[in-house]
C-alpha cells in the first residue's frame, strides 16, 4: 500500500521477509492495558434520576397504600405493639395501610407513616421498624427513595442511609417479623414490593370498635397511659401550647373519645356534637385519624400519645380522609 494509508502498524508479511532484520516491538501483537470502571457520566445520573422520579410518580401526598411483598405474597404490617413491622397475608386491616408523606428538600423523598398509628416506617440498622418523628434527626431514618423494577408498579425501596426495605424469611432469629434493612445493591425479588393505592371510605369515619366487656376489663386490669390532647380549629391548624395532658387506664379507643368528649364538654360548657381524633406521632409527625385501639403496653414507663381533636362541621373535619382496607 502506499503512503497515506494510516497503518498504525507494519504489515506481518513485509516483516516475516526480512530475515535479518530484528523484529521491532512495533510488530508485535499490541499490548492491552486493563479496562478501567467507567465512572457515571451526566447522561447516566440524569437517566438515573428519571428512573427515580417515575417510581416516586406512583406516590401521592396523602394517600393510602398497599406494599405487597413480591417473594411472598404478603403486606407489610405495623404490628399492634406500635414499634415492629411485619409480614401478613390479609390486607383487610388498617395495620396494612399505610400513609404517603412527600418531604421537599432538594429531591422529593418518601416518608410512609401507619394508617393505624401514625407512626413512620424507618431504618435502625439491620431492622426495619415504626418510629415517632419527634426530632429533626430521625428524618434520615425515615426517609426512603423509590425505584422503579420494570415490572408493572413494582418498586424497590431505599433509606435515605442506603439500604434497602427487604422481605426476609422467618428464620432469622433477630427478626421475627420478616421484614429487614439490607446494605445491598442486589435488588432481587425479597426488595420487590407492589404499590396498590387504596381507595378512601366514601362513608366517611368507620365504626370504633365495641369496648371490652367491663367483667374483663376489671379483671385483666389495664396500664395506665399519658394523654396529651389538643383541640384544632376550623382549618386543622392547633397551638403547640396549648396541649393538655390526663392519664387514660387502658388502650381502648371507645374509652377515650369518651373521655376527650367529657373534657371538650367541661371547657366549652356543652357537650360537642361530635369529634375526631388524630395521633400525632411526634411534634414533626403528621396527624393520623385514629379509629383502632392505641398500641399494646410493652412494659416501661407509661407511654404518651398525642391527640389533635377536630371538631365536627368544620372543614377540617369533613376533610379526614379513611382508607377503604375492605375495597377489592
Amino acid at each position: 500500500m502506499g503512503r497515506g494509508t494510516g497503518l498504525k502498524y507494519p504489515r506481518l508479511g513485509a516483516q516475516r521477509n526480512r530475515r535479518n532484520q530484528q523484529p521491532t516491538e512495533l510488530a508485535s501483537s499490541p499490548r492491552r492495558s486493563a479496562k478501567k470502571p467507567l465512572a457515571p457520566t451526566s447522561r447516566h445520573r440524569a437517566a438515573a434520576r428519571a428512573h427515580r422520579r417515575r417510581a416516586m410518580d406512583r406516590f401521592h401526598d396523602g394517600q393510602h397504600v398497599w406494599l405487597r411483598s413480591r417473594a411472598h405474597g404478603t403486606y407489610l404490617n405495623a404490628r399492634g405493639d406500635g414499634r415492629s413491622v411485619s409480614l401478613r397475608r390479609r390486607r383487610a386491616s388498617l395495620k396494612a395501610a399505610w400513609t404517603v408523606h412527600i418531604h421537599q428538600g432538594d429531591v422529593p423523598y418518601l416518608l410512609l407513616h401507619s394508617a393505624a398509628y401514625g407512626r413512620y416506617l424507618a431504618a435502625n440498622g439491620p431492622r426495619a421498624e415504626q418510629r415517632h418523628y419527634d426530632e429533626p434527626e430521625v428524618l434520615q431514618a425515615i426517609m426512603w427513595q423509590a425505584f422503579q423494577t420494570g415490572i408493572g408498579d413494582e418498586v424497590v425501596l431505599r433509606n435515605v442511609g442506603g439500604r434497602y426495605l427487604r422481605a426476609n424469611r422467618r428464620h432469622l432469629s433477630w427478626n421475627t417479623g420478616g421484614v429487614s434493612v439490607e446494605d445491598t445493591d442486589n435488588a432481587g425479588t425479597m426488595m420487590c414490593w407492589t404499590v396498590q393505592p387504596i381507595p378512601a371510605r366514601e362513608a366517611g369515619m368507620p365504626d370504633l370498635p365495641a369496648p371490652p366487656n367491663h367483667f374483663m376489663y376489671t379483671v385483666l386490669g389495664q396500664a395506665w397511659r399519658l394523654i396529651e390532647f389538643v383541640r384544632a380549629n376550623a382549618e386543622g391548624l392547633y397551638d403547640e401550647d396549648d396541649w393538655h395532658m390526663f392519664a387514660l387506664r387502658g388502650r381502648y379507643v371507645n374509652h377515650l373519645r369518651n373521655e376527650l368528649a367529657d373534657r371538650i364538654a367541661f371547657m366549652d360548657g356543652h357537650e360537642p356534637d361530635g369529634i375526631a381524633m388524630c395521633i400525632r406521632a411526634g411534634r414533626y409527625g403528621r396527624p393520623t385519624p385514629l379509629v383502632v385501639d392505641l398500641p399494646r403496653y410493652t412494659g416501661g414507663p407509661a407511654e404518651t400519645h398525642q391527640i389533635v381533636v377536630m371538631m365536627s362541621g368544620t372543614p377540617a373535619y369533613d376533610e379526614l380522609r379513611y382508607p377503604d382496607v375492605n375495597a377489592i
